[in-house]
């Protein structure tokens, strides 16, 4: 078939060669910088995804990309085997910065929801004497924390769960936000509540006020370890530095991933407490790449970005703002509309006709979003975005669901 674009012939050679694991939007990119894309025919987009949040700080942040190009010149990988002179300098830096005592490195964000996972298991057996083989976690429907064979057992998504059985047992599934409900899944064999403090990949679904706050209040009073995954709500999305500053509480562990890196490079950390990571001894756990030079001056950069920048600051401030331009669209496709921080699901009413179309005219209009859950554009715009930028965005967003 010819092809009359250079996206056309990538396209084509995508779909030919590639396995059709993903149904992305066709734009072809081939440039990043800030908040915009731009495709191989040259066309300019405004990126309102940002990776899942991976590129918090901005496409192709210079401070970051020099880091990266230093580092690479000099040494990019050891394994754990050896020590390595860039790992210690970034976990003293991420312990202080998040509060938590120890930090393990992992890669992509899945790896540290496993490792999330084994120390919850671990410390039930270990510190709390649940009788081996029975440790139960309690978790949500709607969740999302990747794509391991382990993870997606516990998925409630027909299309992450299809026919990859038989899954892990010891996951209890409650209704996201309701307290009573985790309550009543509490036995002597639960070692641990995890969950997202807000849903991300569930459209930005922000629980009921408070929710956060019992959960720890649950997990306290029975003697259970409270474990959130905050590898796309984290490192500033929500206006804090974590979602669950918003309740004013400490979870005894917390995932992270994505933005960790500023869409540089795969880096993700599993943070948490001394009690909890003293059930790590050597050779039960690890990673070839784990905590790599490379990844770490990466991941040094990248969280510089966000403390120099106040990255955080501005996104509780322009936040405020994006969630009044939203609320204040006029359309009557909408159902609803949820926000936090630089993070919004906005979800369309069943007669709108789904969400995909509604990305491709925003597509049209230089603006690239994602739908989810079939009713669902969710946005997140790199967190360097100016005030000028979301009103021109929202305006794409509103003329679209007028038409």
């Amino acid at each position: 078939m010819a092809t009359s674009t250079k996206s056309e012939a990538l396209i084509q050679q995508e779909n030919q060669f590639g396995a059709h694991n993903y149904h992305p939007l066709d734009v072809v990119c081939t440039k990043g910088e800030g908040v915009f894309l731009t495709d191989v025919d040259g066309k300019k987009y405004m990126d309102f995804l940002a990776a899942y949040s991976a590129v918090n700080q901005g496409h192709n942040h210079p401070k970051i990309g020099e880091a990266m190009i230093a580092q690479v010149k000099t040494l990019a990988l050891t394994s754990r085997a050896f020590r390595n002179d860039q790992f210690p300098p970034l976990l003293e830096k991420l312990c202080k910065l998040t509060g938590f005592q120890k930090a393990l490195m992992m890669n992509s964000g899945a790896e540290a929801v496993e490792t999330a996972l084994k120390a919850m298991r671990k410390w039930g057996y270990d510190k709390k004497g649940i009788e081996y083989g029975k440790a139960e976690i309690i978790v949500a429907d709607g969740n999302f924390h990747g794509r391991t064979t382990t993870i997606v057992g516990f998925s409630t998504d027909p299309d992450s769960t299809s026919r990859f059985g038989p899954f892990t047992p010891g996951f209890v599934i409650v209704p996201y936000g309701d307290l009573d409900a985790v309550k009543k899944a509490v036995n002597k064999n639960t070692c641990a509540i995890f969950m997202e403090p807000i849903q991300g990949e569930g459209g930005v679904i922000i629980p009921p006020k408070g929710f956060l706050k019992g959960l720890r209040e649950v997990a306290d009073q029975n003697n259970l370890l409270l474990v959130l995954d905050e590898i796309q709500s984290g490192l500033g999305r929500t206006g804090k530095l974590f979602a669950f500053e918003h309740e004013g509480i400490r979870p005894d562990g917390v995932t992270i991933g994505k933005a960790l890196s500023g869409g540089y490079y795969p880096v993700s950390a599993f943070l948490a407490n001394d009690e909890v990571m003293d059930v790590f001894t050597p050779g039960i756990h690890g990673s070839t790449y784990g905590g790599n030079p490379l990844a770490c001056a990466v991941a040094s950069a990248a969280l510089d970005v966000l403390v120099d920048e106040k990255l955080v600051e501005k996104t509780a401030e322009l936040g405020k703002h994006l969630e009044a331009r939203l609320k204040g669209m006029k359309t009557d496709k909408l159902k609803e509309v949820r926000v936090i921080g630089l993070w919004a699901g906005v979800q369309l009413k069943p007669e709108a006709g789904g969400a995909r179309k509604y990305c491709y005219l925003l597509k049209d209009r230089g603006m690239l979003c994602k739908d989810t859950h079939v009713d669902t554009i969710r946005l997140a715009p790199p967190l360097v975005i100016t005030k000028e930028q979301v009103d021109w965005a929202v305006d794409q967003l509103e003329a679209v669901l007028q038409a």
